[in-house]
């Protein structure tokens, strides 16, 4: 494997646990739309990392959803809840940063944090499985 692509992922791993902390802090001190956002952020720079180890990328949220869904999940090489919770954390993001009177709950909150933490393992899992390396 490619240490170039195999330092780019261990750089978006970093920041994807970085996003997760930053979730359960904002939620202990209860910045719930401020966590939401950052357990989004941890999904996307753990997607992000598998692209890296794939050499695709996407500059938008859009396109990294679709190159996502594309590449791992109609291939079957990933579960469809993966796409789930991707696309669920992207719309719960959104809300939480346009909407006007959005009010985070304290269970949707929880709820994005747990998913961030079971997606960055689930993928962190299929790198080791696919490409025989340990980030």
């Amino acid at each position: 494997m490619d240490e170039q692509k195999i330092s780019l992922a261990k750089y978006r791993l970093e920041k994807a646990r970085e996003e997760l902390k930053s979730a359960r802090q904002s939620y202990d001190n209860k910045l719930l739309s401020v966590s939401l956002g950052s357990s989004y952020y941890s999904i996307f720079h753990s997607v992000r990392m598998l692209f890296a180890l794939e050499g695709i990328d996407s500059k938008t949220h859009k396109g990294v959803s679709h190159l996502f869904n594309l590449h791992f999940i109609k291939t079957k090489l990933l579960p469809e809840t993966m796409n789930e919770i991707l696309s669920g954390a992207f719309e719960m993001r959104l809300d939480s940063d346009y909407e006007d009177f959005y009010v985070a709950g304290k269970e949707e909150a929880k709820e994005q944090i747990d998913n961030a933490e079971f997606f960055q393992t689930e993928i962190l899992k299929f790198i080791m499985q696919h490409y025989n390396v340990e980030l």
